[in-house]
Parts: structure tokens; C-alpha cells; sequence
């Protein structure tokens, strides 16, 4: 309840940069301003992650066109300067602002401010058994993968931080995460701008 509440207040803070944020998006680009995808959940619960749009309206039909550029190995699907960004998208994409409406997952329980990321429900459905410990708690917003590099390539580096993570988890663990999180935020919107 505590994580709900806050990420509510969060929300109601962060609506100012939302409405900017919309009318950018509706201005460069075709499409609706949330894109929503079927992901899993706790127990592989499906529900809706919902993202600021970052891609072309039809992202989803021509990701068999690049499946060849993929940089993760099996069995996700990860391409850091995805082609498929829009202009304003690849920003938006490379500071993390576009995750700012699963506040709304959060506030909804569907997600928690810190946890594994939640996986599509293709990809979910190919982890390996030894990493199901993955579903047993909550999906988050940010995760130990993120903070420590989100490295594309490796599935296996980012099953074993999520496992990491669940074997430490503790309110101050959490914390630390999220403050890494903010820093990291910080640096790219920083760099991002400069450059």
C-alpha cells in the first residue's frame, strides 16, 4: 500500500512532464502517445505494462524484418539503437523517461518500483528453469540488471542479477537501487542534453 500510495503521488507530480511529453510524441510522430504490451507477471500473471510511445506506429509488424540486428542472446529480444525509435523516441528510450506510465502499473499492483523487469510473455515463457525464481515476486520498474550495466547480450548475466536480487531483497535494498536508479537517470538525461 505504501508503494501504491507513493507512486501515485509520483504521478500526480510527474503529470506537468507527462502533458509535455504528449504533445512532443503527438507532434513528431504517428500513433498514440501509451504504447501497452502483454507481459509477465508474478507467477506469469499476464497483465498490461503500459510505455510512452518511443517507436513507429507499426513497430510491432516489422520486428521480423530485424530479427537479424538482435543483440541479446536467446531468447530475448533487445537492439540498444533499435531502428524502429522514433526521433524524439530514441531520447526518450536512452533516458528511461518513457517508463514513467507504469506508475499507473504500480498504483494498479501490478508492479513494484524495484524487482526483475517484467518480461514479454513469449520471451517469459523460454526462461529456464533454474531462473523461474524471477516470477515470485512482483515485476519492477527498475532492477539490480539495470543499475549494475543492462547488458543486451547476456541473458544469463541479467537471469542471475534478477536471482541476486530476490536473495537480498529488503526495504533498504530496494532503496539503494532506486537512488542508483535516480543517479543513472540523472547522468543520461545530463549527458543526453549536452551532447
Amino acid at each position: 500500500m505504501f508503494e501504491r500510495l507513493f507512486a501515485l503521488i509520483l504521478f500526480v507530480l510527474f503529470l506537468p512532464l507527462l502533458a509535455i511529453l504528449y504533445f512532443i510524441v503527438r507532434l513528431t510522430s504517428k500513433g498514440l502517445f501509451i504504447f501497452k504490451q502483454p507481459r509477465a507477471g508474478k507467477k506469469k500473471k499476464p497483465f498490461w505494462i503500459y510505455k510512452i510511445r518511443t517507436m513507429v506506429e507499426e513497430a510491432e509488424d516489422q520486428r521480423s524484418k530485424i530479427k537479424d540486428q538482435n543483440e541479446a542472446d536467446w531468447p530475448a529480444f533487445k537492439i540498444h539503437d533499435d531502428p524502429r525509435y522514433t526521433k524524439f523516441g530514441r531520447f526518450l528510450a536512452h533516458t528511461a523517461l518513457d517508463e514513467l506510465p507504469q506508475l499507473v502499473n504500480i498504483i494498479k499492483g501490478e508492479m513494484s518500483f524495484v524487482g526483475p523487469r517484467p518480461l514479454p510473455i513469449e520471451e517469459a515463457r523460454k526462461v529456464p528453469k533454474k531462473y523461474q525464481a524471477r516470477f515470485s515476486v512482483l515485476p519492477g520498474m527498475t532492477s539490480l540488471w539495470i543499475v549494475r550495466g543492462a547488458d543486451h547480450s547476456s541473458f544469463e548475466r541479467w537471469m542471475k542479477l534478477d536471482i541476486e536480487y530476490i536473495k537480498n531483497k529488503s526495504f533498504f535494498y530496494d532503496a539503494k537501487i532506486l537512488l542508483s536508479t535516480v543517479g543513472l537517470i540523472i547522468k543520461l538525461l545530463v549527458n543526453k542534453i549536452l551532447i
